[in-house]
C-alpha cells in the first residue's frame, strides 16, 4: 500500500481502528449493568456470588493490564496489523465463550481470554494512528481515539441495559461477534502494516519480568478488594509485583536491546500525563462499578432504565471529544487537562452527598459534567505521551499509557470496591444479626451481608421483617457509597495538582534523535511496510 493511498484513506483507517477500539473498551463497562442479573439464580443468571462478580469484572482487567505492554512491543517488532488482526479474531471467539458460559467459573475464564486478546488490539490502534497521520493532524486523530475510549466506557451500560431488556445476559457478549467480523474485514482491506525497522534483539527477560510483575501487582490490588487488605496473600502479591517491576526497570536500564526506553520517564510531561491517566481511571472506573448498584438496587431502576440514565455521560463525551483538540490549541494542554479534572471532581463530589431520593435531573447533570471532563482530559494527556515517543516505538508509548489506564481502573474497582464492601458489611451486619435464623448460621450471614443485591434478595423472602431490612440495606449502601466516592474526590484533586505542576501548556514536540542515532530515526515520515 503506497504512502499516497494511505494518506487518502487515513480517515477511513481511523474509523476502522475506532470501531475495533469501541468493541474492546465497551467490554470494560458493559458487564456492570448485568452484575445484578448474574447474581440471580439460574436460569435467569448464574447464581454468582459477590466474589464471582468482582472476578468477572476484574479478570478482564487483570489479563488486559498484564499483557498490554508486551503486545505493544511485539506489534512494534512483528507488525502492528498482524497483532491487531490476531487480537480482534481471538476477542470475537472469547466473546462467544463468555456468552455461553454455564457457570461463574467458566465466565471468569472466558473473560481472561477476552482480556488477553483485547490487550493485543488496544495499543495497536493507537500506534497505527501515530504512524498514519502527519504531525498537523495527529493531535486531532488521537483526540478522536481518546474520545472513543471514554465514549465506549460511557455507552457500555446503555448498550447492556438495552440488551438485557430484551435478551438473556449472554447477549452483552454476543453483540461483539458481528462487530468483530465487520472490523476484521475492513482491517484487511484498509489498514496498513507498520513496525519498528530496527527493533534490535528480542528481550525475553524484559518481557517475562514485565508480564509477571504487572500481573502480580494487579492481582494483589484485585485480591485486596476481594478478601481484604490485611491478608498476607494480598501483600505478598503486591510486594512481589513491585519488586519484579523494579527488577524489570533495573534490567531495562542495562539491557543491550531494552523493550522499554526508561529515559522516557525523565520527561516531566510524559510522567505527568501517565500519572493523570492512571488517577482519572482510578476514580472513573471505581465509580462506574458501584453506580449501577446505586441506580438498580438503591433507586429501583431496571437495567434498561439504568443504561438510559447514564446517557448524559456518553453525551458529554461525544460533544466534547471532537472539540478537545481545538480547545487544547486555544487554551493549552495544562489548562484543559486541569479544567477537565475539575469538572470530574465536582461530579465525584456529588456522589458523596447523593441519597436514595436525590433529584434525577441533578444526577444527570453530574454525569454530563463527568463525561465532559474525561473528554477534555484524555486527548491532551495521550498526545503528551505519544509526542514523547519516537514513531518507530509508538506501540511502546501506546502500551505504557494504556497499561497505566488499566492499572488505574483495576485500582479503582479494587480500592473503591473494598471501601464500599467493608463499609456496607460493617453497617448491615448488626441488622442481620437481629434475625435469629441468620445469627445461628454465620456463613449464610456473611454471604447475605456481602452486597446490597444479596441483602435485598433475602429481604424479598423474609416476610414482614423484609421491608425494614430493605430500608436498612439501602441506607447502609448509600453511606458506603459516600465513603467510596470520597476516595475518587481525592484522586481527582491529586490529578489536578499533577496537571498544573508538570504538564506543558502547549504540546511538546516529538523527541528528536540524539547524536548517536541515525538521521531520520525519529522523523515524522510514517514507517510503513506492506501487509
Amino acid at each position: 500500500m503506497s504512502d499516497e493511498l494511505i494518506q487518502q484513506r487515513r480517515w477511513m483507517i481511523l474509523g476502522v481502528l475506532v470501531l475495533s477500539l469501541l468493541v474492546v473498551v465497551l467490554d470494560t463497562s458493559i458487564l456492570n449493568v448485568a452484575l445484578k442479573t448474574l447474581a440471580e439464580p439460574k436460569p435467569t443468571g448464574l447464581g454468582a456470588t459477590q466474589s464471582d462478580l468482582e472476578w468477572a469484572t476484574n479478570a478482564y482487567t487483570l489479563a488486559f493490564a498484564g499483557l498490554l505492554f508486551t503486545w505493544g512491543v511485539l506489534g512494534d517488532r512483528i507488525g502492528r496489523k498482524r497483532v491487531l488482526l490476531g487480537g480482534i479474531i481471538a476477542f470475537g471467539l472469547s466473546s462467544l465463550l463468555s456468552a455461553y458460559s454455564q457457570t461463574a467459573t467458566e465466565l471468569i475464564f472466558a473473560r481472561v481470554l477476552m482480556g488477553i486478546s483485547g490487550a493485543a488490539v488496544l495499543p495497536s490502534t493507537l500506534s497505527i494512528i501515530s504512524n498514519v497521520f502527519q504531525p498537523h493532524e495527529r493531535a486531532k486523530a488521537i483526540g478522536i481515539w481518546a474520545g472513543a475510549v471514554g465514549l465506549a466506557l460511557a455507552i457500555g451500560p446503555i448498550t447492556g441495559g438495552i440488551l438485557l431488556a430484551h435478551f438473556w445476559w449472554g447477549s452483552v457478549f454476543l453483540v461483539n461477534v458481528p462487530i468483530v467480523i465487520v472490523a476484521f474485514g475492513l482491517m484487511i482491506v484498509l489498514v496498513p502494516d507498520s513496525r519498528n525497522p530496527n527493533p534490535g534483539r528480542f528481550d525475553p527477560p524484559g518481557v517475562g519480568l514485565s508480564i509477571v510483575g504487572i500481573t502480580a501487582f494487579v492481582f494483589g490490588i484485585v485480591r485486596g478488594g476481594d478478601i481484604g487488605w490485611g491478608s498476607p496473600q494480598v501483600w505478598v502479591a503486591l510486594v512481589g509485583g513491585i519488586a519484579l517491576i523494579g527488577a524489570f526497570i533495573a534490567w531495562e536500564r542495562r539491557a543491550p536491546s531494552p523493550i522499554l526506553d526508561v529515559s522516557l520517564f525523565r520527561s516531566p510531561p510524559f510522567s505527568a500525563a501517565v500519572a493523570v491517566i492512571a488517577l482519572v481511571f482510578l476514580a472513573f472506573m471505581g465509580l462506574v462499578f458501584f453506580l449501577s448498584f446505586y441506580l438498580q438496587s438503591a433507586r429501583g431502576f431496571s437495567p434498561l432504565g439504568t443504561g438510559l440514565l447514564l446517557l448524559p455521560l456518553a453525551a458529554g463525551q461525544l460533544f466534547f471529544s471532537s472539540r478537545s483538540a481545538g480547545y487544547v490549541q486555544r487554551f493549552g494542554a495544562r489548562r484543559m487537562t486541569a479544567g477537565g479534572l475539575v469538572l470530574m471532581t465536582i461530579a465525584f463530589g456529588y456522589y458523596t452527598i447523593a441519597t436514595a431520593h436525590s433529584p434525577i435531573w441533578l444526577l444527570e447533570l453530574m454525569l454530563f459534567l463527568e463525561g465532559a471532563g474525561i473528554a477534555n482530559v484524555m486527548p491532551p494527556s495521550t498526545s503528551a505521551i505519544m509526542a514523547s515517543v519516537p514513531r518507530e516505538k509508538a506501540g511502546q508509548g501506546s502500551a505504557i499509557g494504556n497499561t497505566m489506564r488499566q492499572l488505574g481502573g483495576a485500582l479503582g474497582v479494587a480500592i473503591l470496591g473494598s471501601i464500599l464492601s467493608s463499609s456496607y458489611r460493617g453497617t448491615i451486619t448488626p441488622q442481620l444479626e437481629r434475625i435469629p435464623a441468620l445469627a445461628q448460621h454465620p456463613s449464610t450471614l456473611h454471604d447475605i451481608s456481602a452486597s446490597i443485591t444479596a441483602t435485598l434478595s433475602f429481604a424479598a423472602h423474609a416476610g414482614p421483617a423484609g421491608n425494614a431490612l430493605a430500608v436498612h440495606a439501602t441506607s447502609a449502601f448509600i453511606s458506603a457509597m459516600h465513603e467510596a466516592a470520597g476516595a475518587s474526590v481525592l484522586a481527582g484533586i491529586l490529578g489536578i495538582v499533577v496537571a498544573l505542576c508538570w504538564l506543558p501548556n502547549r504540546p511538546s514536540p516529538r523527541r528528536e534523535p540524539n547524536d548517536s542515532e541515525p538521521a531520520g530515526a525519529h522523523d515524522d515520515t510514517p514507517v510503513l511496510v506492506e501487509a
